[in-house]
């Protein structure tokens, strides 16, 4: 579908949900869902873990990171950690380019730094094991208050093609991180949308991704920004409280409650909302809200689903199941003029939800 110009019933597809009752009863069950179902909690950190990755070409010439040969992504996967916890990656540079793993928002000394200044990058063929580490908030010595490692993060390459790893995150070298915080409330699904320069997880603007969830899923939302432009990132239909976890912590939390929120380079936060509350089940847009950017391609949906799968006013959509994992949108085979003014690329490998570390005590 040309993201430049979205059918109409798909936009009306909120409208005819309300108009036959759906959003009511949708928030019915949401409402009887939370109660009789609290939601899980991560625990405490503490824990050593080690985890395997990869960094590969792909087919179409983009790069990506993965935690197994021959399956790489754009954006790379998810690396889920608690507040405490240690993280010991192995990372094999399988390219023919030196490449790196430079992380965001956690701990480490100058040898995990990721960088050429600190020798710590990955020539071809090679190995390297980088350790990340997290710390709960605390008061230091002095009596001053210190912020834990709780938060939305990310991880990119910091060599391909400069000395800041400019071609490398242009060629899709990046993925999310999630430090939790013990007792923070957990998803039932996790996405992850990145803006890099004028594409959306790489890819051209008539290929732009679409996510898949069921009305009442717990959606969790990693938003990442590279590259040379600012964007503001909206969704409709959702909104989310604008601090660590996008939720509000009770009645009278202050937090201002949004629907959009303004990004630069290497920018992350993330949010949680409840999909399709008061507004049910459809094809809920997302995209960038300056408008020259949207109307280049700047676009996806959120496509939330009633129970038995289906989706108000997107005929072409289907749902395997309750948790069926992010899917891409299919469009037309020829490309927009504008997306090839932007440098579309589109990579062959789709980003996991999720991916879990192994744990070792």
């Amino acid at each position: 579908m040309d993201r430049r110009s979205f059918n109409r019933r798909i936009l009306m597809g909120g409208g005819v949900a309300a108009a036959t009752g759906v959003t009511s009863l949708s928030l019915g069950a949401i409402e009887a869902t939370s109660a009789e179902n609290p939601p899980r909690t991560a625990p405490a950190g503490g824990v050593v873990r080690h985890l395997k990755m990869y960094a590969e070409k792909l087919p179409d010439g983009q790069m990506g990171y993965g935690f197994e040969k021959g399956k790489a992504s754009i954006p790379g996967p998810l690396i889920e950690i608690n507040e405490g916890d240690t993280l010991h990656i192995e990372f094999e540079n399988t390219m023919d380019v030196a490449a790196s793993l430079h992380a965001h928002g956690v701990d480490y000394d100058i040898a995990s730094d990721g960088t050429r200044m600190n020798k710590s990058i990955v020539e071809p063929g090679e190995t390297r094991t980088y350790t990340w580490r997290t710390h709960a908030p605390g008061r230091r010595k002095d009596g001053t208050w210190q912020a834990g490692s709780a938060g939305y993060w990310h991880y990119h390459d910091h060599v391909v093609g400069t000395d800041h790893g400019t071609g490398g995150i242009r060629k899709g070298l990046y993925g999310p991180v999630i430090v939790r915080r013990k007792g923070d409330i957990l998803p039932d699904k996790t996405i992850t949308i990145v803006f890099n320069d004028m594409l959306i997880n790489n890819k051209p603007a008539d290929k732009s991704p679409d996510f898949e969830t069921t009305v009442g899923d717990r959606l969790e939302v990693v938003m990442i920004t590279h590259g040379e432009y600012y964007h503001t990132f909206h969704v409709h239909g959702h909104r989310w409280a604008d601090n660590r976890t996008g939720l509000l912590t009770g009645p009278d939390d202050p937090t201002r409650v949004i629907d959009t929120k303004i990004v630069g380079p290497a920018d992350s936060f993330g949010f949680q909302v409840i999909a399709g509350e008061h507004v049910g089940a459809g094809a809920w847009m997302y995209h960038c809200h300056v408008q020259s950017h949207s109307d280049m391609g700047m676009a996806g949906m959120l496509l939330v689903a009633k129970a038995d799968g289906t989706v108000p006013g997107h005929e072409a959509h289907s749902m395997s199941s309750h948790g069926a994992k992010t899917s891409d949108a299919k469009s037309p085979d020829a490309k927009s003029p504008d997306a090839k003014a932007s440098g579309g690329r589109s990579p062959d490998a789709k980003a996991s939800d999720k991916a879990a570390s192994h744990d070792s005590h």
